[in-house]
């Protein structure tokens, strides 16, 4: 247990600083925009890239570990989407609304994952963490922007949209290109590995710092049920689906803490962007990512810890 809380304070300390900044340093919007397009655009695909460019496939197990995350989405979408009339009605919500919970509960934080599984485990849990994501964005962007383009309003799902949509995400084609390098054994020059890993380094600290400067803690003063809905979906329905498929796919050590970090963080920030593209309730989604970022610091310390004894 010490060690895990280790590793999670200063994750959680960098956010900290990051709502901080927000507030005494950093305080005009333009400067977070900023921060945010060079994380997203820039140095994040840079360290996708590097780490699979880097991965060694014949140490993990590649098809278990994707498995489970993979399948603890599609599960956990299904379910979502099965029971989305009885959602919206109780939980009084309209199409946009159901939209951010829907995100709020499927997507994940790369930027925890990576530091959480960095600070644990090492180059190891690093090398597992990014074979998760580089399986698990493809799947993930598709789900979301298909949601959106169903229940938001604003756009038919059509092939050309969600296309379209996708070909904008740079983590699609920064998981696509380091996939590529790896399978085909193509010489990447060191000294453009060693600069996109300098890039991908940045990416972390500069990744939770964006995350704590986008923290809206005045709507925490009275949060909507459907925040909660989407808190205990993503903390810990997700977290109890991924542990169990892991388990069931074989999975076990450093894999399966892996899949249960990856499973249990807050969700992403990005989802943010999505929402104001595609017609979702944003501003929904921004109270959402900051409850939940509250809550996964006690959540995420007691699903580790509980998957530690099953690992």
């Amino acid at each position: 247990m010490t060690l895990i809380f280790t590793a999670l304070v200063p994750v959680f300390l960098t956010i900290a600083l990051g709502a901080l900044l927000r507030r005494i340093l950093l305080k005009d919007p333009a400067h977070w925009a900023a921060l945010e397009k060079l994380t997203y655009f820039v140095l994040f695909p840079a360290l996708l890239v590097v780490s699979a460019v880097k991965a060694d496939l014949s140490q993990v197990n590649v098809v278990a570990v994707a498995g489970a995350l993979i399948g603890s989405v599609v599960v956990l979408s299904g379910l979502i989407l099965i029971a989305h009339r009885p959602l919206i009605s109780v939980l009084a919500a309209d199409g946009p609304a159901f939209t951010s919970l829907f995100q709020g509960a499927v997507r994940w934080n790369t930027y925890i994952v990576l530091a959480v599984a960095g600070g644990l485990y090492g180059a190891a849990g690093i090398t597992v963490a990014a074979i998760a994501l580089v399986a698990m964005i493809p799947v993930v962007n598709v789900i979301a922007v298909l949601v959106l383009a169903a229940f938001s309003g604003r756009h038919p799902p059509t092939f050309a949209y969600v296309i379209g949509q996708l070909a904008r995400n740079p983590y699609i084609w920064a998981c696509s290109a380091g996939a590529l390098l790896n399978a085909t054994g193509f010489p990447v020059p060191k000294v453009v590995v060693e600069f996109g890993d300098i890039l991908g380094r940045a990416s972390l600290a500069l990744g939770l710092l964006v995350v704590g400067g986008g923290l809206i803690l005045d709507r925490l003063a009275r949060p909507r049920m459907i925040v909660f809905a989407s808190l205990g979906l993503k903390l810990l329905v997700k977290p109890a689906i991924a542990v169990g498929l892991g388990l069931l796919f074989g999975l076990a050590g450093t894999e399966l803490m892996v899949v249960a970090i990856t499973a249990s963080v807050p969700s992403a920030p990005n989802g943010y962007v999505l929402a104001r593209q595609m017609g979702g309730d944003a501003p929904l989604l921004a109270e959402i990512l900051t409850v939940q970022i509250l809550g996964a610091a006690l959540t995420l310390p007691l699903v580790v810890a509980a998957t530690k004894l099953l690992a």
